[in-house]
């Protein structure tokens, strides 16, 4: 066959191909029957991933680049006499780097500038991992050359699926020093890549023998390892410091100065588990980058086949970068349809690490510990108090106005999903999907500036409706679903928040110096508004937080202050509020939600320190359905009315219920996926006791179910002399209520290890890591004291009763109590509020329901253990009439 033939093969190939793509992009950009009797609006712009970044960006020619279209962009938009439009195929588009917009992008002469995606849209960082082959000698193993050009990454993607970065528990006993660590050994010195490894610091609340590692319950810091020579383990700087000598009064001991958390790491410093190692790569679905070899490690879960599967590696940080100024404001500019994928955040991997303060601000810089946002608190502290280092989102804008986020997701991400930066105005995020992101989902305004100098500066007017916030975050497990700092005239209404790690939503700053008397940070906060979001199973992995948490001053008067209306917030997992106003908060308005499934639905009583006359910062809780069931009265500013206690949450006010969550046109959200059904996220923080020829299990859920629901948990207890595992299967019900499982028909002075795993339809999930080891064997006998302080609040058909726990529980911990009535009925309460309630001595509450009006009812409360049941403690109260 002659060269010139072959060539025209080839032409009439590419001929034929560019012909299949042009029909494609028809059906995608809408084309019309007859698309030659038919002219394109010359100013829009069109994209495909097939399409030639040297064409005119036509219908017929599109453009291959999102950047290449900006830059066409430009020269039309000075011309505007009407929206235009950058039309984007469906397809992937692999960004090189960041799409960066600034002024020169925005509208012009009142009209916007339109990203319009379409199904199949996506803005993508990552690089695919190809070349898998089996590792020798290593069973279940497979490696592949890492990407050209990528030199690190947190995350790795199997169809979609998020793989869990290799973590085990430590070989070694390890003792803190100035520096870091001694370790019993020098087996961490021998490792692959020593420096690569990361400590991690689990909190949430100390709960049986899991153990608080964090800088407060709310965090979850990281600090990579620096160097491991023998057994002297160093911990990369400015982490280290940022995290273990954080500045204190030095007249009140253990109060950081910047009053947030404790000075340094609890649990005497030493992290929970160590991640990023390849000598803990030792189940399916966990991966390693051996970033000194360029190579990409990976065990498949059941059913996957590398040989077939798409895998992500994100690399990098930024995919759409809004760059606006106060002076140049990005405007006018909307992005719909398209979805937002595969970016990582590499800043935890450096010697920075993560030294969280709360909600993903972190404390960073070789001073931080010493002077970050301490201002007026500790010589050289930096200015304005408690501004500390926000967590990056992979798309972000700055001082940008009118700019439009509608039907689009955020997904599979390594920092924060969306981040709405410093003088964002008139902005929507509508219609939207965040799920699978690292760290926090929405971030709107910043709290660098309390007080803006300018306008320009200033947050406001945002509106956040209609989205889907869900599964996250799957890293940074101190983030929340939706962050806002200082702002006004924000609006976040008719949102679904559901399976999240910590807080939904997190509202207001600089709070804290109330704890030593001082009033809160002054701010320009005024007129936010949190409307008729439903929130559920939320705090599935942290503690002290809340359904919405609330901090600072929110406005100068209950009328401009802040409005928490018409939200139906249920099923908490960790210790906290339903809706949380911490220190500091002032003028909320909490009225006509719906509150129930948690410790306690409304904190709100904190002393005004603005002035000397003792009052508690003013607070409105007026007409909620819940559970707490607190009398009408005003506590010296916190007024308290027309609430209602809930004895049954299928009786919630149907007009309430039905007007939460997203509206009609935008539940198709629910349905939305973007990657393959999977095995649940492996369970964490699994604690245990032991007792006579058993062991008693709690957990953390697996609030990352793989698309399909948990059904079951197994608990297998492991005895160390190498016999038979036992285990047992929980209803995933069954755990959701009681919160513990039991292992039975163990032996007596054998030590057991307990892992768990979850379960949907897809299989089982990885093992979690273990709790500490137990040896079952005759308890003492001692019973729990009496609970104290019980009393009953009662309304015609229902009554709340609440006590404290005992002093003593005895010779095991609280599993329960049981409320005897005096109507013959016994009430049974279970739950994880019970079993943390009893460590931090935290009140109890529940509603006992079916009571008749105008009758005298005592109730009888018992604390329950696994030894048996303690004496009762009793409160009477008469049920007023109807």
């Amino acid at each position: 066959m002659s060269e010139n033939f072959r060539s025209t093969i080839r032409a009439a190939r590419r001929a034929a191909a560019v012909a299949a793509v042009l029909a494609t992009l028809g059906a995608a950009f809408g084309a019309p029957a007859d698309a030659h009797t038919v002219r394109a609006e010359p100013a829009d712009v069109y994209v495909a991933p097939y399409g030639d970044d040297h064409a005119p960006g036509t219908r017929a020619a599109p453009l291959r680049t999102p950047e290449r279209a900006r830059d066409l962009v430009r020269k039309r938009a000075p011309h505007q006499t009407a929206d235009l439009t950058v039309r984007l195929a469906p397809g992937t588009y692999r960004l090189s780097r960041p799409l960066v917009l600034d002024a020169r992008d925005s509208g012009r002469n009142g009209h916007r500038v339109i990203w319009q995606g379409s199904p199949g849209t996506v803005f993508s960082g990552g690089r695919a991992v190809r070349g898998w082959r089996p590792v020798k000698g290593s069973r279940g193993l497979w490696s592949a050359p890492a990407p050209s050009g990528l030199a690190n990454t947190r995350q790795l993607y199997v169809d979609g699926v998020r793989a869990q970065r290799a973590r085990g528990t430590l070989p070694v006993t390890l003792t803190a020093t100035a520096t870091g660590y001694t370790a019993s050994d020098d087996t961490l010195a021998r490792w692959r890549n020593p420096s690569d490894i990361e400590f991690v610091y689990p909190s949430g609340e100390a709960l049986w023998n899991i153990q608080q590692y964090g800088l407060g319950p709310w965090t979850e810091p990281r600090c990579p390892m620096g160097s491991a020579r023998g057994t002297t383990v160093t911990v990369a700087q400015p982490c280290w410091d940022n995290s273990t000598r954080r500045v204190e009064f030095p007249d009140i001991p253990g109060r950081s100065i910047n009053m947030v958390g404790p000075g340094k790491l609890t649990g005497g410093a030493l992290p929970g588990y160590v991640e990023n190692a390849y000598e803990v790569l030792d189940q399916p679905g966990e991966w390693y980058l051996d970033r000194a070899s360029h190579t990409v490690y990976y065990r498949p879960r059941s059913g996957e086949n590398l040989r077939t599967a798409a895998v992500e590696a994100p690399a990098l940080e930024k995919l759409v970068d809004g760059r606006g100024t106060g002076g140049a404001p990005l405007h006018d500019i909307a992005l719909r349809s398209i979805r937002f994928s595969y970016a990582t955040w590499l800043t935890p991997s450096s010697p920075e690490g993560f030294s969280e303060v709360q909600a993903g601000y972190t404390v960073t810089g070789a001073d931080g510990w010493k002077t970050q946002g301490l201002c007026g608190y500790t010589p050289g502290g930096t200015c304005p108090y408690a501004s500390w280092t926000r967590m990056p989102g992979n798309v972000s804008i700055s001082h940008g106005r009118n700019i439009e986020f509608s039907d689009d997701a955020f997904t599979q991400l390594g920092a924060a999903g969306l981040e709405l930066g410093t003088g964002t105005k008139d902005t929507t995020v509508r219609g939207s999907v965040f799920t699978d992101i690292s760290g926090n989902g929405l971030e709107v305004g910043g709290v660098d500036a309390p007080q803006p100098g300018s306008d320009a500066d200033l947050t406001r007017r945002v509106s956040v409706t209609n989205n889907h916030l869900s599964a996250l975050p799957r890293e940074y497990h101190g983030g929340v679903a939706i962050l806002n700092g200082y702002t006004q005239n924000t609006t976040i209404a008719h949102n679904q928040i559901d399976h999240v790690a910590y807080s939904a939503i997190s509202m207001g700053w600089g709070g804290w110096p109330d704890k030593i008397g001082k009033p809160a940070t002054a701010n320009v906060s005024r007129d936010n508004r949190v409307s008729n979001n439903l929130i559920f199973d939320y705090m599935q992995a942290l503690d002290d937080g809340g359904g919405v948490y609330t901090q600072g001053l929110t406005g100068s008067s209950l009328a401009d202050g802040e409005k928490i209306t018409g939200n139906v917030i249920r099923d908490q997992w960790g210790l906290g509020r339903s809706v949380y106003t911490d220190n500091g908060c002032t003028y909320v308005t909490v009225e006509g939600n719906v509150l129930h499934g948690a410790q306690a639905n409304v904190l709100s009583k904190h002393t005004d320190y603005r002035d000397d006359l003792g009052n508690n910062d003013p607070t409105r809780i007026a007409g909620n359905h819940w559970e707490q069931g607190d009398r009408d009265g005003d506590d010296k500013g916190v007024v308290t009315s027309g609430n209602h206690i809930l004895s049954d949450p299928a009786k919630a006010p149907a007009d309430i219920v039905a007007a939460a969550g997203l509206e009609p046109r935008y539940r198709g959200l629910l349905g939305r996926t973007y990657a393959a059904d999977s095995v649940p996220e492996a369970p964490t923080r699994v604690g245990d006791f032991a007792a006579d020829g058993s062991v008693y299990v709690t957990w953390n859920p697996s609030y990352v179910t793989g698309g399909a629901p948990v059904t079951s948990y197994l608990v297998t207890a492991t005895p160390a002399d190498g016999s038979r595992a036992v285990s047992t299967t929980v209803p995933a019900a069954r755990f959701k209520r009681v919160a513990y499982a039991v292992v039975d028909r163990l032996t007596n002075g054998t030590p057991y290890t307990v892992t768990v795993t979850a379960r949907n339809e897809q299989g089982q999930s990885e093992r979690s890591l273990p709790a500490a080891p137990v040896t079952p064997g005759p308890t003492a006998g001692a019973l729990p004291d009496a609970s104290t302080g019980v009393k009953a609040n009662a309304e015609a058909t229902a009554a709340t009763v609440s006590w404290t726990p005992p002093k003593s529980a005895g010779a095991t911990p609280v599993i329960g109590y049981r409320i005897t009535v005096s109507d013959g009925r016994t009430v049974d309460v279970t739950g994880r509020d019970v079993l943390v309630a009893q460590i931090r001595a935290k009140g109890m509450l529940r509603v006992v329901g079916g009571l008749r009006p105008a009758t005298a009812y005592t109730f009888s409360v018992a604390a329950v253990t696994a030894t048996g049941t303690g004496p009762a403690a009793t409160a009477s109260v008469t049920t007023p009439s109807v």
